[in-house]
């Protein structure tokens, strides 16, 4: 039995069914994945894609399957100067979610030590992760090619 196939991605904030992902698993190009509701679904994309929150999987058959950010383990930044605490966060090319009086960043021992060191407030949480973009498109971006 073949399974249902997603071969493209709509911008539509809302889904037949819902498949939730982490940051690091909404990076794909093919891979079997399977819904909240139970259903396994092929997604096979010509190029690998970043997906983010109102993005979904547009099936063949016509079924929309909505990405949802997983909850995961995080570093909450705050601190005096959040802007320079930002400035070497994005000089370390580290995914940061910016938001009015914090920083999250997915968990990491070499940035823990560098924030401390830098006088940030780090506290340990676990929530979805939604990072800013690349500054040359949207979602990841590995080069100026574009």
């Amino acid at each position: 039995m073949s399974l249902p196939t997603a071969r493209s991605i709509t911008h539509s904030h809302s889904g037949d069914e819902r498949v939730m992902l982490t940051y690091e698993e909404r990076f794909l190009r093919r891979k079997v994945l399977t819904t909240q509701g139970g259903t396994e679904f092929l997604v096979d994309l010509a190029q690998t894609t970043s997906l983010g929150g109102g993005d979904a999987f547009e099936l063949e058959d016509g079924r929309l399957f909505e990405v949802i950010a997983a909850e995961e383990a995080l570093l909450e930044v705050t601190g005096d100067d959040l802007t320079r605490l930002a400035w070497h966060i994005g000089n370390r090319h580290t995914p940061c979610q910016i938001e009015a009086g914090r920083l999250l960043i997915q968990s990491n021992h070499v940035l823990l030590d560098m924030l401390q060191k830098l006088g940030a407030t780090l506290r340990e949480v676990t929530e979805p992760f939604t990072p800013e973009g690349g500054a040359y498109g949207h979602g990841r971006t590995h080069g100026h090619s574009h």
